[in-house]
């Protein structure tokens, strides 16, 4: 499908055009977002996006995990992407793909909202102090990796309850009896245990994804208007560079994970695996150095239209929403000059 950014750009255009004569532009409004919009704007507009990078690729999510199993059943063992998809609904139906994504939903929305909401002040805030205001790629990286804090402590019990439910013969027969089982056998701190790792490899991974993202606009859109392609090829880019970089860390999440009981056995390790340092010991042991880049096509599949689809639905919302205030408060002055020149 091709994008067609022209009419947004050109009525860009038109309303700095004007403005030209002392007034603010509505392009000028949506850069000065910081200052102008709400922070419900922003965690409106990273929830919805949020929800919408989650689930539109769920398919290939759900792949990615199955990929990363370290001792795979024999039925289980892929050698693409494609074939994977094809066999799973083949073999197991088309809802099989979409395992665990109701608890995604749920978690996705408020994470996602309190991510994009940090990180916009966070990064406004320490623009002005490192760059007098401009763009300071130090900024996008530090506001990216605590942004990514409150997004994990958020999102992490629902990956999970997700992963496990994703796995190839899940034991559960679904999201409330996964939740209660693990809750039970393994304790409330079982849906934590992967969160350090989480953190080690999502801080990394924002920091490159928010810099690569800022330095992708600066090339495409110097000016920093309201184009959609921009934004889908800007964070494509971010997501395909974080995801491959931070494959190995993310390995070793779903192994905390999902706690893969034939895998573990064979390296003798009883009771649950906990601890990032444990995690790559395992993983290294269970098949050496390429073990840590199981599934990275697929993670990177995932990941390349995932951050796309949420950098231009969040830029859309941003827009939309900040174009609704600027001229719901436009809109009486404009009608008071009406009025006055008819009398």
């Amino acid at each position: 499908m091709e994008l067609r950014a022209e009419p947004a750009v050109a009525g860009l255009e038109m309303s700095e055009a004007k403005s030209g004569a002392g007034g603010t532009s509505e392009g000028d409004d949506y850069e000065s977002l910081p200052s102008h919009a709400s922070f419900t704007t922003h965690m409106t507009a990273g929830a919805v996006a949020g929800v919408l990078e989650h689930t539109v690729m769920y398919p290939v999510d759900s792949v990615k995990t199955r990929m990363q199993s370290l001792q795979p059943d024999p039925n289980a063992q892929y050698r693409g992407v494609y074939e994977a998809l094809r066999r799973i609904v083949r073999t197991e139906g088309v809802l099989r793909l979409l395992r665990g994504l109701n608890i995604t939903v749920l978690g996705a929305g408020p994470a996602h909202a309190l991510y994009f909401a940090c990180y916009e002040r966070i990064k406004h805030s320490l623009s002005n102090v490192i760059q007098n205001g401009g763009n300071s790629h130090l900024a996008n990286g530090l506001a990216g990796s605590v942004a990514t804090v409150l997004h994990d402590a958020v999102m992490n019990p629902a990956e999970v309850v997700k992963q496990r439910l994703q796995m190839y013969r899940s034991p559960y027969r679904g999201l409330f009896d996964c939740v209660l089982t693990v809750s039970r056998t393994e304790g409330a701190a079982a849906f934590y245990r992967s969160y350090s790792t989480q953190l080690t490899m999502n801080i990394p991974f924002q920091a490159v994804h928010f810099i690569v993202y800022e330095v992708t606009q600066e090339r495409l859109n110097p000016e920093r208007r309201y184009w959609p392609g921009t934004h889908m090829l800007s964070g494509a880019a971010a997501g395909a560079v974080s995801a491959a970089v931070t494959t190995p860390l993310d390995v070793c999440k779903t192994l905390l994970n999902t706690q893969e009981n034939v895998a573990l056995s064979s390296v003798h390790v009883s009771g649950h695996l906990s601890g990032m340092a444990n995690a790559f010991r395992a993983v290294y042991r269970l098949g050496g150095v390429p073990a840590f880049f199981r599934g990275v096509q697929a993670r990177v599949i995932y990941q390349m239209p995932s951050t796309a689809i949420a950098w231009s639905v969040y830029e859309f919302f941003k827009y939309f929403l900040t174009q609704r205030k600027h001229h719901g408060l436009e809109g009486p002055s404009r009608a008071a000059i009406d009025r006055a020149g008819t009398t």
